[in-house]
């Protein structure tokens, strides 16, 4: 049965790395101490080492072990064995190039499907979806395909931000971008806003946290989603 939390984003504003979530985090890895931690994301190009090392400081404070999976010799066997797995956010391009660099892609969607307990924050989060195309990144990488997990049954936009009447920004909102992908594809989209997340168990999708989220489907007018609702797309 599959078991995640799939995160907008792993910082809130006045928050530490991953805070506003350590408490779900420990449910969700309450049966392993040692978490394989993927760090190819790279947020701000900074390196597998320092990424690990970050996680492991928040993960310190549940009394958890993270591993690098570049520290180890094979991906595929280090995905096969391990007990839980954390992706972090960054560039979701250099992620999923790597993944499938490493022809570890599918190992890990079938590690998934089979239960394993899996956290995604952000770019980790956009390759639960059917495909990254919906990331907010810069196409700093060209990956294989833009084919993704596929572990739940839309696509995701972390981050989500609405338009501010305010600003004097004249380019493009979210929604109007989420508007242009739904001109070549059918696949839904949920946009999450920060500080909240996807409770998955099983084929159940429930959107928890402090937010509502806007589903946005081809041809049809966007709507909001309150906290606590199972998601029926």
């Amino acid at each position: 049965m599959k078991n995640l939390i799939v995160a907008s984003t792993s910082t809130i504003h006045g928050g530490t790395y991953l805070s506003y979530l350590l408490p779900e985090i420990a449910k969700l890895f309450s049966e392993t101490e040692e978490i394989l931690f993927i760090p190819y994301a790279r947020p701000g190009g900074i390196s597998h080492d320092k990424y690990t090392e970050i996680a492991q400081e928040a993960f310190t404070k549940i009394k958890k072990k993270i591993v690098g999976i570049h520290t180890l010799e094979n991906a595929i066997e280090a995905i096969k064995n391990a007990k839980a797995i954390f992706i972090g956010g960054g560039n979701t391009f250099v992620l999923v190039s790597e993944l499938y660099k490493k022809n570890t892609l599918e190992v890990l969607r079938k590690a998934i499907f089979e239960g394993l307990p899996y956290l995604g924050t952000s770019a980790g989060s956009n390759i639960c979806g059917i495909t990254m195309n919906t990331t907010n990144d810069m196409p700093i990488i060209y990956p294989p395909s833009f084919k993704t997990l596929g572990i739940i049954p839309f696509n995701i936009n972390p981050h989500y931000l609405d338009p501010d009447p305010s600003s004097k920004h004249m380019g493009e909102t979210r929604e109007t971008r989420i508007n242009e992908f739904h001109t070549q594809s059918t696949i839904p989209v949920i946009g999450i806003r920060e500080g909240s997340w996807l409770q998955v168990k099983g084929n159940t999708i429930i959107l928890k946290g402090t937010h509502t989220a806007r589903v946005f489907k081809q041809n049809k007018d966007p709507y909001e989603i309150e906290a606590e609702t199972t998601l029926k797309l």
